[in-house]
């Protein structure tokens, strides 16, 4: 019998969604439905361990200004 999972529509950059996605391979915890370029469906219990764990790499992968000075 088919199980209902409760979802989240969520719209995003591409590159924001790969990023999702990469995530997401590791256990398959996180995406419901796949739909296009820029939108997902994901399991509304698993939201925030998603935005805290997205939140870490974008701080991680950002990059720092340039405090030399010159203006």
């Amino acid at each position: 019998m088919p199980k209902a999972v409760k979802g989240v529509l969520v719209e995003c950059d591409p590159s924001i969604k790969a990023i999702i996605l990469k995530i997401d391979q590791e256990r398959h915890d996180y995406i419901v439905e796949d739909l296009d370029d820029q939108t997902l469906v994901i399991k509304e219990s698993q939201l925030p361990g998603l935005k805290e764990r997205l939140d870490k790499i974008l701080v991680d992968t950002q990059q720092m200004p340039d405090e030399s000075g010159s203006d």
